[in-house]
């Protein structure tokens, strides 16, 4: 292949074409996006504010986003490096960073609060508990470890490890809400490996769970080989969460292996349906009716939770997306579905049929994405994002896609 643009010289010609497909779609306008300076990571509903988000960017900002008038409200200074996840607790924002540390806010005044430091590699992924009468915060890392902090004093508590196996990068936590008491936690944690792992954690120590002992399941099983560790997916799983819309409160997990699972919680956790995304799957929501993923494709997928089948695909971003989470109606009527991505862009749908039908037929409409000025594109895509040098862009790019 020749090239008379320096800048494409290296580039394959699917390469070329993707990066062309990009800058096309770059205007759209569907999801009604919220442009954002540099690319969005990170996503969470603002406990505060039912018409704010929290997110957090590749540049360092952390900051509460408006709705309503679509312009941050609040920054939360401090951090300078890309921040990857974001946890609440009362009224504490906490936010992981490559820095190695996790920075805290007051989540009402935007003041800084204390900052964690103990990992030895970027910080992945957040997660808030309460035990024992204390708050305390699970936070994992590209150390391969899972730190446990007291939020009061910054006390370091436990940092965990499988005893058995290489555990890779932290990826995901959640809080099994069935398992926990009020004096211990059981955690699920995600990793650049295939295996989903479950801690027991308390005020006093911390362990990984031994094979058929929480929540009834029933001991043995090939998911629960290894002393209790699930291994449903054949590499990196991105995320964990349990689903509060169903009495079982099952196992839901995303993967690089292009699938969502449905791990039921009767069943030892084994899987019991499986949503064929097609490429790495790094956002996965449920609501009564729908299972939405999102991922590397760039495309939304929206699933009927009770037949499994495909109903909509929803291709707007033009570039990875990283996140998704549903806002909640607080009058039960209407919810609404938050997608970020690397194209730097948040954008809102509809979860009702009328809105999902509409903003479908909406971009079949448009046919070929809207084009935009070919210098103008060239122009953007050589804009210095934030403080991310060349060599962090790459390495970002490698940290999320690596298995």
């Amino acid at each position: 292949m020749e090239s008379s643009n320096q800048e494409n010289f290296f580039e394959t010609d699917v390469q070329q074409e993707k990066r062309k497909q990009r800058a096309l779609k770059q205007d759209n306008p569907f999801g009604n996006p919220i442009r954002l300076p540099s690319k969005v990571l990170a996503v969470l509903p603002d406990p505060t504010n039912p018409n704010a988000l929290l997110t957090a960017e590749s540049s360092g900002r952390v900051a509460r986003i408006s709705l309503t008038s679509r312009k941050p409200t609040t920054k939360f200074a401090g951090p300078a490096v890309p921040v990857t996840s974001l946890a609440t607790s009362g009224t504490t924002l906490f936010a992981g960073a490559w820095d190695k540390t996790i920075w805290s806010w007051d989540l009402r005044t935007g003041a800084p609060q204390r900052r964690y430091a103990g990992h030895a590699d970027f910080v992945k992924t957040l997660a808030a508990a309460r035990l024992g009468g204390h708050d305390v915060l699970l936070s994992g890392g590209a150390d391969k470890k899972i730190l446990v902090w007291d939020v009061a004093t910054g006390r370091r508590l436990h940092a965990l490890q499988d005893p058995a196996a290489a555990m890779m990068s932290l990826q995901s936590l959640a809080v099994d809400p069935v398992a926990s008491s009020d004096d211990e936690l059981v955690v699920v944690s995600a990793s650049s490996d295939p295996v989903v792992r479950r801690w027991r954690v308390r005020l006093d120590g911390a362990e990984m769970v031994a094979g058929g002992e929480v929540g009834g399941e029933a001991a043995g099983g090939a998911a629960l080989a290894a002393g209790g560790a699930i291994s449903e997916h054949e590499t990196s799983v991105y995320k964990v969460l349990f689903d509060q819309e169903s009495e079982e409160i099952d196992l839901w997990t995303a993967s690089a292996d292009g699938t969502a699972k449905c791990l039921a919680r009767g069943k030892g956790f084994t899987t019991e349906d499986t949503f064929e995304h097609g490429d790495f799957v790094k956002g996965l929501v449920l609501t009564e009716t729908w299972v939405v993923t999102g991922g590397f494709s760039q495309d939304i997928k929206v699933w009927d939770r009770t037949s499994g089948s495909l109903v909509y695909t929803i291709s707007a971003h033009f570039d990875e997306i990283t996140d998704l989470i549903v806002l909640r109606d607080p009058s039960g009527k209407k919810d609404t579905l938050v997608s970020i991505s690397i194209d730097r862009t948040i954008r809102t749908w509809s979860l009702d049929k009328q809105g999902l039908d509409k903003a479908v037929e909406e971009i079949r409409k448009a046919g070929e994405p809207v084009e935009e000025d070919e210098q103008q594109a060239k122009k953007d895509g050589n804009k210095k994002e934030g403080l991310m040098t060349a060599d962090e862009e790459a390495e970002l790019a490698a940290l999320m896609d690596s298995d």
